[in-house]
C-alpha cells in the first residue's frame, strides 16, 4: 500500500509541474528536465510513467479537459447565458487551462489529438445537454451555438492585449472583468431570443 500511494504521489507531483511547464513553454519548449526539478522528481520517472514528453502532454490535456468538463456544465435550466458566465470565470481562473490549450492548437494545428474520441464525447454531452427539449438534439446548429458560446467566454483572456487595447488599461481589473461578464451574458440571452 505504501509503495502504491509513493506512486501516485510521484505521479500527481510530475503531472503539476509538467501542467506548469506546458503552460508556459509549450510541448516544443517544455523540457523535461525542467519538469523533474519542478517536480522533485528523478526525470527517469517521468519515462517510467507517461512515456514521452507528448505522451505526457496528453495525460496533462486530458487531465486539465476532463477537470473543466465536470466543472463547467450548463445549468439545470439549459440557460445558454449562464453557460457562457461560467465558461468565463472558469477560464479566468484557472489561465493556464487556455494556455495549455493554444499551446496543442498551435502544436497539433488541424490534425487529429491525442485521445480525440473521449475528449469529442465530453462536447457531445454538452451539444446533447444544450439541446435537450429541441426537436433535433445534437444538430449542427447546436454545436454551432456550444461552439459560439465558448468563443464568446474565452476571448478575453486568450487575448488579454486585445481585451486591453479595446476595452482599455483598466481592462484585467476586477470589477471590469465584472462588467465584461455581464455584458456577454446580457449579449447572449439579447441574441438568443431573436
Amino acid at each position: 500500500m505504501r509503495n502504491a500511494t509513493r506512486t501516485e504521489t510521484t505521479r500527481a507531483l510530475l503531472l503539476q509541474a509538467a501542467r506548469d511547464e506546458f503552460a508556459e513553454h509549450g510541448i516544443a519548449g517544455a523540457r523535461v528536465d525542467r519538469i523533474a526539478d519542478r517536480a522533485g522528481i528523478n526525470k527517469q520517472r517521468i519515462y517510467a510513467y507517461f512515456g514521452d514528453k507528448e505522451q505526457l502532454f496528453r495525460y496533462v490535456a486530458v487531465q486539465a479537459l476532463d477537470e473543466l468538463s465536470a466543472a463547467v456544465t450548463l445549468p439545470d435550466d439549459k440557460d445558454p447565458a449562464a453557460y457562457v458566465a461560467r465558461v468565463f470565470d472558469y477560464h479566468r481562473s484557472h489561465p493556464e487551462v487556455l494556455r495549455l490549450l493554444l499551446w496543442e492548437s498551435l502544436h497539433y494545428g488541424n490534425t487529429r489529438l491525442p485521445a480525440e474520441e473521449e475528449r469529442t464525447a465530453l462536447y457531445d454531452a454538452k451539444v446533447a445537454s444544450l439541446s435537450e427539449g429541441a426537436a433535433e438534439a445534437g444538430c449542427a446548429d447546436t454545436r454551432r451555438l456550444l461552439l459560439t458560446l465558448i468563443g464568446l467566454a474565452v476571448w478575453p483572456q486568450i487575448a488579454p492585449q486585445i481585451t486591453r487595447l479595446v476595452l482599455g488599461s483598466d481592462s484585467a481589473v476586477d470589477a471590469e472583468q465584472e462588467r465584461l461578464r455581464a455584458f456577454l451574458v446580457d449579449f447572449t440571452r439579447h441574441a438568443l431570443r431573436r
